[in-house]
């Protein structure tokens, strides 16, 4: 019985160690890069919401484009028993931390759980009408996979689960 010699040729017998290395380079860069500076643009002007890019990784209540596009959430009752409410939605959510929270305007930043992407949420209470307007916003990338869009439907269920319930 011949028995060959299956170790790797000198030339390869240090791949498994570049390959591991290059793989930690890249998940340390895309780990690091997920966390991108807020953006400038955030805050009420003129009482409206920054709009959203052209990428479709934007959803906001206040745009006419289609694309971008969601319906702002309605309340009953005080302005400050909505804003009870939804902070109360906000804070049972996963990896959140409120940035800015005043009378009419607040951010939100959530971390996505998988690759730690940092998106922005910004709520305006228009208390005349007795909405809510909220644009939600991927910090980086251009396809979200309709994470913002989710998030906020999921906002406004829980939202509404709570102003049911009384």
């Amino acid at each position: 019985m011949i028995i060959k010699d299956l170790s790797l040729p000198a030339d390869y017998q240090s791949m498994p160690n570049i390959i591991i290395i290059t793989g930690g380079a890249i998940i340390i860069s895309i780990i690091s890069g997920c966390s991108a500076n807020r953006p400038d643009n955030l805050g009420l002007k003129n009482n409206l919401l920054a709009p959203c890019p052209k990428t479709p990784n934007c959803v906001s209540s206040q745009t006419n484009d289609l694309r971008h596009q969601i319906a702002p959430i309605t309340y009953e009752g005080s302005l400050g028993l909505a804003k009870e409410r939804l902070n109360q939605v906000i804070l049972s959510m996963r990896d959140t931390k409120i940035i800015t929270q005043n009378h009419e305007y607040w951010h939100v930043e959530f971390t996505t759980l998988l690759l730690r992407f940092i998106d922005d949420v910004e709520i305006y209470f228009e208390e005349s009408k007795a909405v809510i307007h909220v644009r939600s916003a991927s910090r980086l990338g251009y396809w979200d996979l309709g994470v913002n869009r989710r998030r906020v439907e999921r906002i406004r269920s829980r939202f509404e689960e709570l102003a049911k319930a009384g």
